[in-house]
């Protein structure tokens, strides 16, 4: 054991964050802290490394182990260059090579004892520079530096000129590159794109210390950890899993505590009829029974009703009308900044009934894209084709369709005028703004808190293609899985920008791929993406068979993809008939059960004969098609 957590509490004013919170991590064990914003993640690593102090409760290390901590947000920098900053992370390694060389030069010089102990010293040093990789730091450095998406022309670009996230991985770098014997991170993949994210996955896989990740990126999660710690209602539940079997265990725990929760209501409900019972008959037996009964009654330990979390945030997205098939044409889409060229080309078509998801590295232009869509910017060359009845609905990363200083409350009702204060407040609560929370101003409130404003609005459109900016940017899990589930149950088309895979993986029917070459079409969530992409990186040995086996490959897969899409839309177009014709036989049913009961064909044989048999074709053909029906439904 490197590291104990014992009864760990902390409280803010009266609000209490952690009570009695109690975990322990092995050596070279991978931990998640999971748990909904503002339960207390952030704050029990800051306990850990000595930042904060628990209010009661200790903090056990192993003898000489060290800490290293990845903050989720990032302090000013001083004047260094990349290199200059990865580099102090090796300080004592650059220590060690300097004295290395200095034995060397005295050695040349040294005699009899003198020359015998520089040499033991030189061969103690030299294998512990051997063992702390000192002969491969300058190039651990260039690896970890483009693992986590910079170029070696980057190497002298001072910190001070780079952003906020470009900052974060210049600190993840340093940190990785110390190889403490404890790394805690806090949201890591925030700032990374696919590729980063999934070399610092295998990282620290194959990390020989033990890791502490708080992170919303579930897939990055159910790749590392072995272990969950959530912190909800200020306590500490673990399990023994990655993220997927947590979320299955929570919810398996969760729904053993409401039915204990329900069925110890109901035998209380019981016993209070009975008590009352007893006490109206209003016999010295009956009530000493009644108030027997009574005393078992005050003595039961209640259950506490298990919060419903799921329910916390209702997110419905139902569109106003149907749109055509064709909802979305891109041809020969091309766009530059400043005369240089960020794609040339472009072309994709969307239908109906996809969820779409665009990937691609950072700087490809997936935003861009989105915002050429939506008119925000113009395009230099090339169409942009909305089909029939498309009815857009934007969600910004940046939340820009926000307007900072207006209040929550006017931001819903100045879009939609014909709604009623209580229509606006009403929505509001639904998205878990209560009371005066809904005179805030949008620049005073947080970035998750935006983000579920932003999709209160997008609920109210009533859109038919939804277009989506990192939708799950700054939500927390229980938001993510609401909007997941919300889009799964979705009638209409999605297209949307994420980095999150366990969102796209949940979502997605069809990925498109960005990149130099332009845009390519996989079939499927994340997982048909990535099997995909193993299949076509095992290709043939010679450049050419490999060219060959990828445009025969490119054309089979686009060819069927096509064969699936245009099977997918008969279905949904069988289905749909399906469900007219039986509307048009229960009406039809409905109207012969009334014809048969009026008086006027009471005594009309023939005439009851003749609905009777109509009747029957109708119920036949409905069996039919009911059976039809659950076909099409498969």
């Amino acid at each position: 054991m490197v590291l104990s957590c014992q009864n760990i509490t902390k409280a803010y004013g009266t609000k209490e964050i952690l009570n009695a919170v109690n975990f322990h991590i092995e050596e070279k064990e991978k931990i998640a802290i999971v748990g909904i914003n503002g339960a207390g993640k952030s704050t029990l690593l800051k306990i850990i490394t000595g930042e904060e102090e628990s209010d009661s409760g200790t903090v056990t290390l192993a003898k000489d182990v060290t800490i290293g901590y990845l903050a989720q947000h990032q302090e000013e920098y001083y004047k260094q260059t990349i290199y200059e900053e990865l580099l102090s992370a090796k300080k004592n390694v650059i220590e060690m090579e300097e004295q290395l060389r200095k034995l060397e030069k005295d050695i040349e010089t040294l005699s009899g004892e003198e020359l015998q102990s520089a040499l033991n010293l030189y061969s103690r040093l030299n294998h512990t520079f051997e063992m702390q990789d000192g002969y491969a730091f300058e190039s651990q450095i260039i690896g970890v530096l483009k693992g986590l998406g910079f170029d070696e022309d980057d190497l002298n670009k001072p910190i001070a000129e780079l952003s906020g996230g470009q900052k974060t991985r210049v600190s993840l770098g340093r940190l990785l590159l110390s190889r403490p014997d404890i790394i805690l991170l806090d949201e890591p993949t925030n700032h990374l794109d696919l590729l980063s994210t999934s070399w610092l996955e295998n990282y620290l896989k194959n990390y020989d210390g033990a890791v502490i990740i708080v992170s919303h990126d579930r897939y990055f999660l159910d790749r590392i950890v072995t272990k969950v710690v959530e912190i909800e209602n200020t306590k500490g539940t673990i399990y023994h899993g990655n993220y997927s079997y947590y979320a299955k265990k929570r919810e398996e725990v969760r729904l053993s505590q409401y039915k204990a929760y329900m069925n110890q209501q109901a035998e209380i409900k019981h016993q209070e009829e009975v008590i009352s019972k007893l006490k109206q008959f209003n016999r010295e037996t009956s009530i000493k029974r009644a108030e027997s009964r009574e005393k078992m009654l005050n003595k039961l330990e209640r259950i506490d009703k298990p919060l419903e979390v799921r329910d916390d945030m209702h997110l419905s997205l139902t569109p106003d009308i149907e749109s055509g098939n064709d909802v979305l044409t891109i041809e020969n889409l091309s766009k530059s900044f400043s005369d240089t060229p960020l794609f040339s080309d472009l072309n994709m078509d969307i239908k109906r009934g996809e969820r779409v998801a665009l990937i691609g590295n950072n700087g490809t232009g997936k935003t861009t894209i989105l915002k050429i869509i939506n008119q925000l910017i113009p395009k230099d060359n090339g169409r942009v084709i909305l089909g029939s009845q498309v009815h857009v609905g934007y969600y910004d990363q940046e939340h820009q369709v926000l307007h900072p200083d207006k209040t929550l409350f006017d931001e819903l009702h100045d879009a939609y005028p014909d709604m009623t204060n209580t229509k606006v407040r009403n929505t509001l609560a639904a998205f878990l703004f209560t009371g005066d929370d809904v005179f805030k101003l949008i620049k005073d409130i947080s970035g998750g808190e935006r983000g579920r404003v932003s999709l209160a609005k997008l609920m109210l459109t009533g859109a038919n293609f939804l277009i989506l900016d990192e939708p799950t940017n700054h939500l927390d899990i229980t938001s993510k899985e609401i909007l997941e589930n919300a889009l799964i149950s979705y009638t209409g088309t999605v297209l949307y920008v994420s980095h999150d895979r366990y969102f796209i993986n949940r979502t997605a029917t069809r990925i498109l791929e960005l990149s130099e070459q332009g845009i390519t079409s996989y079939l499927g969530n994340y997982d048909d993406y990535l099997f995909e992409k193993e299949k076509q990186s095992a290709g043939s040995a010679t450049e050419n068979d490999i060219k060959e086996s990828k445009e025969t490959a490119n054309k089979r897969d686009w060819k069927q993809a096509k064969e699936e899409q245009a099977k997918e839309r008969k279905r949904l177009n069988d289905l749909k008939k399906t469900e007219q014709r039986i509307d048009e036989l229960e009406t039809m049913l409905g109207q012969l059960n009334e014809d048969m009961s009026l008086p006027e064909n009471a005594t009309n044989s023939a005439k009851l004969n003749e609905i009777a048999l109509k009747q029957e074709e109708i119920n036949k053909e409905l069996e039919e098609l009911y059976t039809t029906w659950e076909s099409l439904s498969e």
